[in-house]
């Protein structure tokens, strides 16, 4: 099986054509510089730990995705917005939502090490990286986090402190980024967690030639917290209309 060594001094990973059909892992090593990420996510792979010094890179044989508009909402989470118990926004506090991944539901695992907490704050500050934060009063009990480039969202990983709240923040997201026209996101790996949502897994072939297709647009810099709160009074002003949208 064909692992690439990704070098220190360049950014380079292996193309498509070179990829194993028989592993999910496409390379091992190089750094987490913002141009190495950069690269990476314009070709469809990231980053994971599974030790802390054995930085591994992913392009999965099956990926997980969801297609905007086949979100699932579950009866639960209808009886939940109707409460209207919490308040979503947008990159409002994405260190909260980082430290909540980081020692929140995942706890105990490497992935989200010190290395990657920074290159991920970076890509924050260079206005691609960004947070969905759920709010019951002044806590942060839900959220997650991601990257975005062209028309292409990345999800990372949520968490939850309240019950179905991370995925209240996924919902969100999804409807959206579906309300700009854009056509997937992106979940990395099939988890039973995910399909609940709606999610499903395709071939990596087509995965990237989607995502090739995603990345000829523009991509949108800087906090999205103003626009996405404008689209939440736009489209529901009350959760349990978020069906609707």
């Amino acid at each position: 099986m064909a692992i690439y060594a990704i070098p220190n001094d360049d950014i380079w990973f292996p193309p498509e054509n070179l990829y194993d059909d028989q592993n999910d892992i496409i390379g091992v090593g190089g750094d987490l510089s913002t141009a190495r990420l950069l690269t990476a996510y314009y070709m469809g792979i990231f980053p994971w730990y599974n030790e802390p010094d054995e930085r591994l890179w992913w392009c999965p044989r099956e990926r997980c995705v969801l297609f905007y508009g086949q979100e699932k909402v579950s009866h639960s989470m209808r009886n939940l917005m109707n409460k209207q118990l919490y308040q979503v926004t947008m990159d409002t506090h994405f260190t909260g939502v980082l430290d909540e991944c980081r020692g929140g539901e995942r706890a105990g695992e490497t992935w989200l090490i010190d290395e990657m907490y920074e290159a991920y704050h970076r890509l924050h500050e260079e206005g691609i990286a960004h947070s969905v934060e759920v709010w019951e009063g002044d806590q942060l009990v839900g959220g997650l986090y991601g990257v975005s480039l062209g028309h292409m969202f990345y999800g990372e990983s949520m968490f939850s402190r309240k019950s179905n709240t991370s995925k209240l923040a996924f919902i969100h997201l999804a409807k959206y980024l579906g309300s700009k026209g854009w056509k997937m996101l992106d979940c990395q790996v099939v988890t039973s967690h995910l399909l609940s949502l709606g999610c499903t897994g395709i071939p990596r072939a087509q995965f990237l030639q989607t995502l090739k297709e995603e990345l000829a647009y523009e991509t949108i810099r800087g906090k999205w917290t103003n626009d996405f709160a404008s689209w939440c009074d736009r489209n529901h002003r009350s959760l349990n209309e978020i069906n609707k949208i």
